[in-house]
């Protein structure tokens, strides 16, 4: 699959830097800018221990979801007390805390009283709730059992999410003392009451999200990533820039998947990079293109990540009606990077990898066996028969099955062998309880900072709720902003990015639904099209400078400058930034109070606008265009993206002006 080095003759240019990080340089790189990624180390009977309690959380979570009748409180409790636990054994106090085998007494201290605090909710939760409510308020006990567990989820959320979200927390909580709510009845609110802690966010991620991250880590180690690279290279290895075609197509599957920017970036980009530079790419420019297509995996259908469970529960429609309205502007997003990477490719000279480099599309049929788990989740979750969580279950076994399948089909070994296939090194010999065991492991890991993200993420908007600060903010910007909706969108857009630099996307939509979404829904934007809005822009926050942990992470594979990979990522995610404008002006993109002709319209007006944008960005069409030629084309495609007849015209005639004078220069070119 990777391209010979002695045959590829964009290797013969001196100033191509066709060297790439190692993996000590990208974990050294996530380690400074990544909380997630700075982890204890621990070696022996310690690190069997901390895995059997990661498997045993995992089992716990799956046995709660589906048989257990558990009092939400006391779901809800015992999870955030397991979760606790498992933080403080899987993060240290500080950055570079990476002494073997290591935990510390206060660190211990730390873990029993803040998982101890939860417990005790959870063993007294019929107490409590039948407690009046007085009398909790005048009970020390309570307040200081509530103070300790919300200051040791703090403190976790530190090490394991980082300071901007605790940031925001802080002066909420602030603002909350500040309204006069007195220490007791906040206590109260943010650990005992339904909108904080306790809230919205952690009884999604507790019922639901926890069994999807399960599900994608036994997905992942059925070995589909490389299965996925592989199928994008058949199908665009060959062509102009082939390996960065490839890097959009496969990171965009197992960014679905995965549900995660930064890991996804690293997983895929240890081999989409390398491919992406070996063929005359930029290092920032590979980054970025990594960087890009990963995070927008968090937009792509079926799975879009943890975020887009709360969406469906926050609207109170069923997770099969999110994913059909996320079809079409996830497509015209990715469709914008790939137009994106054809054209520097074009711009550059570059060619693909030679065909018989590249795995015939004809011989990976023989594997699609492996989309078996996808399948079934669709089709489980599409017919509303079963619930989420049941369905995750049941594609879980499935996923088992498909792992054992691979040992008799010897697709395992067949991956390992192929030196260029996705995460080669990442996927075992074959498949068996250690296997499955693995995968429990990774996916409790995989849960903490989630769970933690959206138990601040309560907090947040636990304090909104009490303060009745929401309301205010809503008669803030829609004054601002007076009768101008497109004002009104440009101020949130700046809120949630602000807000969602270096938090995961799960807060940071938990955060944006209690704010902002209301301020969208007050000017007039449907519910379902003003939460996709801030979706939309909680995730690309994580591509967005300065704070933009993906595209880091593809700096530091490439060899490139995170800046300006953050910069050069941003311009390549333009769709991103641009498409939400679209389905709040006119929601019919996301089949809202629409018929079928006006949906086909204005894909195809948004499609020629991306092209456009992308062609303008990027200063190259049919040849490199000079700057009049590049406000043509970018005026008309952000026009063919504003959806109105008047708009599509002026779009239209713009880019053909621009294409009109691209071609006069360009037979003037040929013929001096």
């Amino acid at each position: 699959m990777a391209s010979n080095p002695s045959q590829d003759p964009n290797l013969n240019a001196p100033d191509i830097d066709t060297s790439t990080g190692s993996a000590a340089d990208v974990e050294a790189v996530m380690r400074k800018y990544d909380r997630e990624s700075n982890t204890r180390i621990w070696e022996g009977t310690p690190k069997v221990i901390v895995s059997c309690i990661l498997v045993a959380f995992s089992l716990f979570c799956l046995y709660v979801t589906l048989f257990a009748n558990f009092l939400e409180q006391v779901r809800m409790t015992s999870f955030m007390g397991l979760v606790i636990i498992m933080g403080f054994l899987t993060y240290p106090a500080r950055k570079g805390a990476v002494k073997p085998n290591s935990l510390p007494w206060y660190d211990i201290v730390l873990m029993v009283l803040g998982a101890g605090a939860f417990f005790y909710y959870a063993l007294n939760a019929h107490v409590i709730l039948n407690t009046r409510l007085k009398e909790i308020l005048t009970n020390p006990m309570y307040t200081i059992i509530a103070v300790v567990g919300i200051l040791v989820l703090a403190e976790l959320c530190r090490r394991s999410v980082g300071l901007p979200i605790l940031c925001v927390a802080i002066f909420f909580i602030g603002y909350t003392f500040f309204n006069g709510k007195t220490l007791s009845r906040t206590a109260y609110e943010m650990f005992y009451g339904d909108n904080g802690i306790l809230g919205t966010p952690v009884s999604v991620c507790s019922k639901y999200i926890v069994v999807f991250i399960i599900f994608g880590a036994f997905l992942e180690k059925t070995g589909v990533s490389a299965f996925f690279i592989n199928l994008a290279n058949s199908l665009t290895g060959r062509f102009a820039g082939g390996p960065a075609k490839v890097a959009v197509i496969s990171s965009a599957l197992c960014g679905m998947v995965s549900g995660s920017s930064v890991g996804n970036t690293v997983t895929t980009g240890s081999v989409t990079i390398p491919m992406m530079k070996k063929t005359g790419y930029r290092s920032e420019f590979a980054g970025a293109v990594e960087a890009a297509a990963s995070t927008g995996g968090q937009i792509m259908p079926p799975i879009m990540g943890a975020a887009a469970f709360l969406m469906a529960d926050y609207l109170g429609v069923p997770y099969s009606n999110i994913i059909v309205r996320a079809i079409v502007p996830a497509v015209l997003y990715f469709l914008g990077i790939f137009i994106a990477v054809h054209l520097e490719a074009k711009k550059l000279g570059l060619k693909g990898i030679d065909r018989s480099m590249l795995p015939r599309f004809k011989s990976l049929l023989k594997d699609t066996y492996l989309l078996l788990p996808l399948i079934v989740l669709i089709v489980l979750v599409c017919s509303n028969t079963r619930t989420m969580q049941f369905s995750a279950a049941v594609a879980i076994v499935v996923a088992i099955l498909v792992g054992f399948l691979n040992n008799l089909t010897g697709y395992y070994r067949r991956t390992q062998q192929d030196a260029g296939s996705a995460a080669a090194g990442e996927i075992p010999s074959s498949f068996g309880i250690k296997t499955i065991l693995s995968a429990l492991e990774a996916g409790g890991r995989s849960c903490v900072t989630v769970a933690v993200a959206c138990g601040i993420a309560g907090v947040i908007c636990g304090c909104i709720t009490v303060t009745g600060l929401a309301n205010r903010l809503i008669s803030a910007i829609v004054g601002v902003s007076g009768n101008s909706m497109l004002l009104g969108l440009f101020l949130t857009m700046l809120c949630c990015i602000v807000l969602g630099m270096g938090v995961p996307t799960t807060a940071t939509y938990c955060i944006m639904a209690s704010t902002c979404a209301p301020i969208l829904i007050q000017m007039g934007v449907p519910q379902i099209a003003a939460h996709f809005f801030v979706f939309y822009y909680g995730i690309v926050a994580d591509i967005t400078p300065p704070v933009a942990l993906a595209a880091y992470a593809g700096a530091a594979i490439a060899k490139g400058k995170p800046m300006k990979t953050g910069v050069t990522a941003t311009r390549l995610a333009i769709g991103a930034f641009i498409i939400p404008f679209v389905f709040a002006a006119s929601p019919a993109l996301l089949f809202i109070d629409t018929v079928w002709y006006e949906v086909v319209l204005i894909t195809i007006t948004a499609t020629l606008g991306m092209i456009g944008v992308a062609a303008g960005l990027s200063g190259y069409l049919l040849t490199n265009m000079n700057i009049i030629e590049r406000l043509l084309t970018i005026g008309g495609g952000l026009a063919l993206i504003v959806p109105g007849t008047l708009t599509d015209f002026i779009g239209l005639g713009l880019i053909a002006l621009g294409v009109v004078m691209q071609v006069i220069r360009k037979r003037g070119q040929a013929s001096a």
